[in-house]
């Protein structure tokens, strides 16, 4: 009897671990990128920014696919003044970004075309009307690609 409990609780335990490698799996991680071009418009963006003011709170490069919307979320405090900042692959067609506040209310929206006036950058401010998390979700369509690079920054005006 004990041997049979041993097995049954041995292969229990076995199939709890391989159930939990196999759930690892499928987390989506985001994966950084790096394309020259946006960084240097990035850097571009920094100092200029820091000339009015702002500090980056977050940044970082990150993988998208055309067509589907990247979430980023981040804290933002009541009355702060934020710059936010996507930059994606120079060859996209379109570009958007929505932000949404913790209700889920879309507080944000902005749109730009392949050959608009700096077309593959979306930069906006936001100033909060409550300390809570917003989720920001840019995009681009790119016909040619279907893996691109995209650059998103916060930044906070200091006072």
């Amino acid at each position: 009897m004990k041997y049979l409990s041993f097995i049954i609780t041995t292969t229990f335990s076995i199939f709890l671990s391989v159930s939990a490698v196999h759930a690892q799996d499928d987390v989506i991680r985001q994966k950084a990128c790096s394309s020259p071009g946006i960084l240097h418009q990035a850097d571009s963006m920094k100092q200029e920014l820091a000339k009015q003011g702002f500090i980056v709170v977050k940044e970082a490069s990150m993988e998208m696919e055309s067509e589907y919307e990247m979430p980023v979320i981040v804290p933002l405090t009541e009355g702060s003044w934020y710059q936010f900042v996507f930059i994606g692959d120079i060859t996209s067609r379109l570009y958007e970004v929505r932000m949404f506040d913790w209700d889920e209310k879309q507080v944000v929206y902005q749109k730009k075309m392949w050959g608009d006036v700096d077309g593959n950058v979306i930069s906006y401010s936001y100033i909060p009307k409550f300390s809570e998390y917003h989720m920001m979700k840019p995009v681009q369509v790119n016909k040619k690609k279907k893996n691109l690079c995209g650059y998103v920054m916060l930044l906070k005006k200091v006072k």
